[in-house]
């Protein structure tokens, strides 16, 4: 993840309007911050968000083996008694987590660059 967002950043600085910004004189960290970060954080987010399942999944992983009681050691326990009527709520519980997070990377995106409208 962060050999990506390396690669995002120094993609975006080698572009033509960064090196305009550049040869305009302005200072370097307003070239990094107003140009440079304002494109870069739109495949940032959208990596950001994509992780969100996996930190539910890791939960599940992580307290099911420290028998840490929470919401991945109910799920487990569920799966195992083959109560599917929690097995079907948890499912449905980070699909809804899933969906709201990229509801807000959508929103976070309009706020990133005033550029990108949704109609």
């Amino acid at each position: 993840n962060i050999r990506f967002d390396r690669t995002i950043f120094l993609e975006e600085i080698t572009k033509d309007y960064i090196r305009t910004a550049r040869s305009k004189g302005l200072p370097e960290v307003t070239v990094l911050f107003k140009h440079c970060l304002k494109n870069a954080l739109i495949p940032i987010l959208t990596t950001v968000v994509m992780t969100i399942p996996f930190l539910f999944m890791g939960s599940l992983l992580m307290e099911s083996f420290f028998a840490i009681p929470g919401l991945g050691s109910f799920t487990i326990d569920a799966i195992q008694a083959q109560d599917f009527a929690i097995v079907r709520s948890m499912v449905y519980l980070g699909s809804i987590l899933y969906i709201a997070g990229l509801i807000l990377t959508d929103i976070s995106y309009t706020l990133v660059d005033p550029r990108i409208r949704f109609e």
